[in-house]
């Protein structure tokens, strides 16, 4: 892990303990695990302000370059729940590839639990869009 931590910017971390809060409730068995980790990982989480967010690190509109083992490259935007659209590769907070990714930085490997189980993946790429970073 390049930062030791996951960072996440201090408004985005409110957000996103709300987000998972309310999400608790969640009966899928892969969704509540993945929840529970993003959780603990908050609890040892860098919060920083904007000013000192690193540019190569995963926050809400990111779009990020990944590969598995089993995938080739493929980018993804990480976005808010009401935002989320699959055929424009807009990913959910909230969908297991959201919460594996959210703080990580380029060049980390995540070992994280999905619905087809245990996968790895490594962060290629990440660009930060500002367009919606004042919204969230």
């Amino acid at each position: 892990m390049k930062y030791d931590v996951i960072i996440i910017e201090k408004k985005e971390h409110e957000l996103l303990k709300r987000i998972v809060s309310m999400a608790q409730y969640y009966k899928d068995k892969t969704y509540r695990s993945s929840i529970e980790k993003l959780s603990r990982e908050l609890q040892h989480a860098k919060i920083v302000k904007e000013k000192d967010m690193p540019e190569d690190v995963i926050r809400f509109n990111s779009v990020v370059t990944i590969s598995t083992p089993f995938t080739p490259k493929k980018a993804y935007q990480i976005v808010t729940p009401e935002k989320s659209n699959v055929k424009q590769n807009k990913i959910s907070i909230l969908a297991p590839m959201g919460l594996a990714l959210f703080g990580y930085a380029k060049g980390d490997d995540v070992e994280w639990e999905f619905p087809s189980g245990t996968n790895n993946i490594t962060i290629e790429d990440v660009k930060q869009d500002q367009t919606d970073l004042e919204n969230v």
